[in-house]
């Protein structure tokens, strides 16, 4: 049985030098790298305006995001055959129109030569330069298509900076159509942090990353449906983070929704998009299985279909506690869940969520 990680994610060691580039110690704006004095061997990653404002510490970036040995280590720990790698958070939309066509060259040249130094084990989905031209973006999208080990983007959810419904984002989709280019859509900053209430410092990290991230996908993919994205572009594949948010749960409210909204369908009126959200979900849509549990394989498999849900781990982020735990707990409860979700006699089904889905989608041969 072979496994793939479609959701895994990598800094490449330039990538790093320019977040570390960005931090002067004063007026430094965000995101960077730095250390603190209390501990110069840790550096950490400052993401958000409001850590920055406040003081706060961001995550760590140690060699587990940028060491391609450590990425095999973990791959070869989880029995892992074949990862697909993407950069993470805050990708290129930092920087200015100018300067990210270069990084974004720079970026997906360097995966396309750690991919080949590892040959076959390693893919990647390649970064766009968002904050640029159209023109440049669109130039990106087609130089990956020589790139041997890139097998489709990875966008986030501000699209151009305004939303995936952004009408400006249509040259970016007629092209990521037009070039067969499959598109990872991953989530961003997640939601303001006053939706979690004035006691949410109290609570970690836990409401963000459970709740924020799904629920920014959850609204990207809705407006993109209803301001007719997929009615425009047909044959635009996209792979969704965290099984879709919660899609799987809302699909048919929104559809409801739509069918009984006075604005678009009143009066006679038709407008909105023309196909219903479980057409689309089912043709143009695939959802990865970083859902931690049985319920959740369950209901992507039935929204989306057993041959459109693929395995991931989101490493490096969710890491053991403990030093001296090897195996990572987040990734056992990925692999129980699918087991869980599948009965004996669906063991293809669940060898295809593992990994067949991916090899087939992807094409992870290397002639």
């Amino acid at each position: 049985m072979s496994v793939v990680d479609i959701h895994t994610h990598m800094y490449p060691p330039s990538y790093i030098s320019l977040l570390q580039s960005r931090y002067d110690g004063a007026g430094s704006a965000v995101p960077y790298i730095r250390t603190f004095e209390d501990a110069p061997d840790d550096p950490r990653l400052i993401i958000l305006p409001d850590e920055d404002a406040k003081g706060g510490r961001g995550r760590p970036v140690g060699p587990e995001y940028w060491s391609v040995e450590q990425k095999i280590a973990f791959m070869d720990t989880h029995n892992i055959e074949t990862s697909v790698v993407s950069l993470a958070n805050p990708w290129l939309d930092f920087l200015s129109g100018f300067e990210s066509p270069t990084w974004a060259a720079k970026i997906n040249d360097d995966f396309e030569a750690i991919c080949a130094s590892h040959s076959p084990r390693l893919f990647f989905f390649g970064v766009l330069p968002l904050s640029g031209p159209p023109l440049t973006i669109i130039a990106e999208i087609k130089r990956l298509q020589t790139l041997k080990y890139a097998r489709g983007v990875v966008i986030g959810t501000t699209g151009l900076g305004r939303g995936l419904d952004d009408p400006e984002m249509g040259k970016i989709w007629e092209a990521l159509e037009e070039t067969n280019t499959f598109v990872f859509l991953h989530p961003h900053y997640g939601l303001p942090s006053s939706v979690y209430g004035s006691r949410a410092s109290e609570y970690g990290h836990v409401l963000p990353l459970a709740l924020g991230f799904p629920m920014e996908t959850t609204i990207a993919v809705a407006r993109m449906w209803i301001s007719c994205v997929w009615d425009r572009y047909p044959g635009l594949q996209i792979l969704l983070a965290h099984a879709g948010g919660a899609i799987p749960s809302l699909a048919g409210r929104l559809q409801s929704c739509l069918e009984h909204d006075g604005h678009l369908r009143g009066n006679g009126k038709e407008e909105g998009p023309k196909r219903t959200i479980q057409e689309v979900l089912k043709q143009n849509i695939y959802l990865d299985a970083v859902v931690y549990g049985e319920v959740g394989i369950s209901a992507a498999v039935g929204l989306v279909g057993k041959d459109r849900v693929m395995f991931g781990t989101d490493h490096p982020f969710f890491p053991p506690l403990g030093a001296d735990e090897k195996e990572w707990l987040s990734v056992r409860t990925n692999y129980d869940a699918i087991q869980e979700a599948f009965t004996d006699e669906q063991d293809q089904d669940a060898k295809g969520v593992l990994g067949g889905n991916a090899i087939k989608v992807l094409r992870l041969q290397v002639d």
